[in-house]
C-alpha cells in the first residue's frame, strides 16, 4: 500500500502515453504523470528523507502541509509530565542539530515566566568558554581495574528487535564517529552492534539475553566470553525501567528472526520472556554478589545497575548490602517514570515509578549520607533531549545523561506511535526489510553524531553563561523554579541532600533515619 499511489501514477502515465498516439490531448496527462513518476523514482533512491523512501509520492503531502503551517510551529507550548512548560517540538530542535541547521529563535521566550513551574539557571557576569570535548568522566570505582572514560551524553538502552538493524547500525556508527557510548538494551549484542565498532554498554536484563542457558538462567561462561570483548566498555544490570517498572516483557516468537535469536541466545520463533524479577538473585545481598561476580567475569570492567525508584526502603536495603559486603557498583543509572518504550500498559506508563528528578535526588542524597557518593558515578535517563534537560539533572547529582528519544529523532523518528505494530513509516522500529530500507545508515549515523556534538556545544554555552567550565561544576543552588506567581525556590531548597555520612552517624532526618534502621540487606521489602 505504501507504493500504491506511485504505481497508480506510473500505470496511468503509460496508459496516457499510449493514448496520446491516438489523440494529442492525452500528451498533457502523460507529461504530468511522467513528472510524478520521475519524482517517485527519485524519492525511492534518495538517502536523506526516510518517509519519501517508503512513501515516494504520498509522503510529499507531509512536507507540503508542514511548509504551509504556522512559521513558528515548533514553538507551540504544551506541558511536560511534571507540569513544566517546554517547547512543543523538541523533535524539531533535534532535527535542526542533527542536520546542522540553524536552531536559534527570534524575539525572545514565549514561556510565561510567572507561571508556576517555570525554571531558569542563574547566569554569571564572568562567563566562561568551556570546551565540550572535555565533557567526559571516568567511570570505575576502587574495585574496578578497567575504568571507562565516558562522554557525559550517551545513547540510552534500546534493543535490537525493538529497533531495526539499520537503526542499530546507524546509532553505533554515530557513537563510534562521535566518541560516545551506545547502550545495547536488554536484547543483547547483535552483529549490527559489532559491525560499526562503537563503544557498548551491555545491558543485562532479567531474561539474560546473550548470556543464558536454554532454561533462561544466567550462563557465566557465555557472559564472560561476550563481556571481555574490547568493544564492551561497561556492564549494566537492568533492575527496572522507567516506562514500565516491575512489569517485565515478552517479544512474541513470531517476531524472533534468525538474527534476533542469534543475539539473544534463543530459538527462532521462541518467545523472548523477560521476567519482572531477576532469577539470579532475590535479595539485596544477592544483587551485590552478582555485581561482584560480573566484574570478575568481565575482567574488571565497570559494573552497575539501572532502576526506576519505587519503594525508597528497597534502595536503602541495596545500600546496606553494599556496606555489609564492602562491595559497591561502579555506577547507578536512575531512570524516571517519564521515560519511554515501544509498548507498555497505559497505567505503567503514566502512574508507576518515581519521576527522574525525585528519584535521582534521592539516590544522590542517600549515597552522600552513607559516604559512598565518591565511589559511585550516577547516570540519569528519562526524557532528556536538550542541554537544559541535562543541566537540570546534573545539578541534582547526575554525572552523565542517557537519551533514547532524542537519538531516535536524529534517526528520523516522527513519533507515529506505531512502534509495537512493526509498521514504522521511517524504518526505525520495525523488522520489515522493505520498511527498514528507508533508513540509510551513513546518512543517519552522521545525524546521530551531529546531534550529540551540537547538544554538547549547547551545554557548553549554557554552563559557560553560569561561569562554569565543566558540567560537574553545576550546583543545585544555580537552578530556580517558580512555585507561585510571587515565590521561587532553588533546587537546593526543593531537593535537599543529607550531610556526608549522616545515615552512618545517625544524624539524618527522622524519615531517612527510621527507614535506614528498618531495612535489611537480606530482603528487598522492609515491610515483609
Amino acid at each position: 500500500m505504501r507504493y500504491l499511489t506511485f504505481l497508480i501514477v506510473t500505470v496511468a502515465t503509460l496508459i496516457f502515453a499510449s493514448l496520446s498516439f491516438h489523440h494529442p490531448f492525452f500528451i498533457i496527462f502523460a507529461l504530468i504523470g511522467a513528472v510524478g513518476t520521475g519524482i517517485g523514482i527519485y524519492n525511492l533512491f534518495q538517502t536523506h528523507h526516510s518517509i519519501l523512501r517508503n512513501y515516494p509520492l504520498i509522503g510529499m503531502m507531509r512536507f507540503f502541509l508542514e511548509s504551509i503551517r504556522k512559521e513558528m510551529r515548533q514553538y507551540f507550548i504544551e506541558s511536560d509530565t511534571d507540569g513544566t512548560p517546554f517547547s512543543h517540538n523538541k523533535r524539531a530542535i533535534v532535527y535542526q542539530r542533527a542536520k546542522v541547521q540553524l536552531d536559534k529563535r527570534p524575539f525572545g521566550t514565549i514561556l510565561d515566566v510567572y507561571q508556576p513551574g517555570f525554571e531558569w539557571l542563574s547566569h554569571s557576569l564572568k562567563p566562561q568558554h568551556p570546551d565540550p570535548k572535555t565533557f567526559r568522566i571516568s567511570i570505575g570505582g576502587p574495585q574496578c581495574t578497567k575504568p571507562y572514560s565516558a562522554s557525559v551524553f550517551n545513547i540510552s538502552a534500546m534493543s535490537f528487535g525493538a529497533l531495526s538493524a539499520n537503526a542499530i547500525r546507524a546509532l553505533n556508527k554515530g557513537a563510534k564517529e562521535g566518541d560516545f557510548a551506545h547502550d545495547t538494551g536488554e536484547g543483547s549484542i547483535s552483529i549490527h552492534h559489532r559491525e560499526p565498532g562503537g563503544d557498548l554498554i551491555w545491558e543485562i536484563g532479567s531474561g539474560y539475553f546473550g548470556c543464558r542457558h536454554e532454561d533462561g538462567s544466567f550462563n557465566a561462561g557465555r557472559f564472560a566470553e561476550q563481556a571481555q570483548s574490547p568493544q564492551v566498555k561497561m556492564i549494566e544490570i537492568k533492575l527496572s525501567q522507567g516506562a514500565k517498572p516491575g512489569h517485565g516483557g515478552v517479544l512474541p516468537g513470531a517476531k524472533v528472526t534468525r538474527e534476533i535469536a542469534e543475539a539473544r541466545g534463543v530459538r527462532i520463533g521462541q518467545d523472548c520472556v523477560s521476567p519482572a524479577a531477576h532469577p539470579a538473585f532475590s535479595t539485596p545481598i544477592g544483587l551485590i554478589d552478582f555485581i561482584f561476580e560480573l566484574r570478575r567475569l568481565s575482567g574488571g570492567k565497570p559494573v552497575g545497575f539501572k532502576l526506576c525508584i519505587g519503594e525508597k526502603s528497597e534502595f536503602l536495603a541495596i545500600c546496606k548490602a553494599m556496606i555489609e559486603k564492602n562491595v559497591t557498583p561502579d555506577f547507578i543509572v536512575v531512570d524516571g517514570t517519564e521515560g519511554g518504550t515501544g509498548a507498555a500498559p497505559l497505567e505503567f506508563t503514566d502512574h508507576i515509578g518515581m519521576p527522574l528528578r525525585d528519584g535521582l535526588s534521592f539516590v544522590h542524597s542517600t549515597l552522600i549520607g552513607l559516604g559512598l557518593r565518591d565511589q559511585i558515578k550516577l547516570g540519569a535517563a528519562g526524557k532528556i533531549t536538550s542541554a537544559f534537560d541535562m543541566v537540570r539533572v546534573m545539578a541534582l547529582g547526575a554525572d552523565w545523561c542517557n537519551a533514547a528519544r532524542g537519538f531516535m529523532f536524529a534517526l528520523g523518528c516522527i513519533q507515529s506511535q506505531s512502534c509495537h505494530t512493526d509498521r514504522c513509516p521511517v524504518g526505525v522500529a520495525t523488522q520489515d526489510p522493505l520498511r527498514q530500507r528507508a533508513l540509510v545508515v551513513p546518512d543517519k549515523a552522521e545525524r546521530v553524531k551531529n546531534f550529540h556534538a551540537h547538544t554538547l556545544e549547547a551545554l557548553a554555552e549554557v554552563i559557560g553563561s553560569a561561569g562554569l567550565r565543566h558540567p560537574s561544576d553545576l550546583r543545585p543552588e544555580l537552578l530556580h523554579r517558580r512555585i507561585s506567581p510571587t515565590k521561587t525556590q532553588t533546587y537546593a531548597e526543593l531537593y535537599p541532600t543529607l550531610h556526608k555520612n549522616a545515615l552512618i552517624a545517625g544524624t539524618a532526618h527522622e524519615e531517612m533515619a527510621s527507614l535506614w534502621k528498618k531495612v535489611s540487606a537480606t530482603q528487598f521489602n522492609a515491610y515483609a
